[in-house]
């Protein structure tokens, strides 16, 4: 079941390799994250000490939650094995690549977040790819009429 869809990041990146990470996550952001409350469009990930990290992205406060100390923006680690990591500290090294969280979804009772290998799109290409989407769906009415 998908929950919060990042709608920016294959706008903004072409996206080459995925992986699905577990999150580490309180039990107010998880209560919040099944009332599909959320964002993940300014969030990125990080890797910091050969862990990987989630940063900036938005899980608001559980309305019924009671605690005083909550940051929405705080950072959340996530969950690889130590050979996945190392081949993607491989892919990104040495290469103008970034790290996206592309979705957020529950697996069973789990938070997973999907991670995506992007390179950032030239405005040129943003407009190519509209252009493109453009013409097939005119194809696609011309097709059905």
């Amino acid at each position: 079941m998908v929950m919060i869809v990042n709608k920016l990041a294959k706008r903004d990146y072409s996206i080459t390799d995925t992986w699905v990470a577990g999150v580490v996550l309180t039990g107010a952001e998880v209560k919040s994250l099944r009332g599909e409350r959320g964002s993940l469009r300014d969030g990125y990930v990080k890797i910091i000490n050969g862990e990987l990290f989630l940063i900036g992205a938005d899980i608001p406060m559980y309305g019924h939650f009671s605690g005083q100390n909550y940051d929405a923006k705080r950072s959340r680690k996530l969950l690889l094995k130590a050979t996945e990591i190392e081949k993607i500290v491989m892919k990104i090294e040495g290469k103008n690549l970034t790290l996206v969280p592309l979705r957020l979804f529950f697996k069973g009772r789990w938070v997973k977040c999907e991670i995506g290998l992007g390179k950032g799109k030239k405005e040129w290409e943003k407009r190519a790819d509209i252009k493109k989407r453009d013409v097939e769906r005119e194809l696609a009415k011309a097709m059905k009429n």
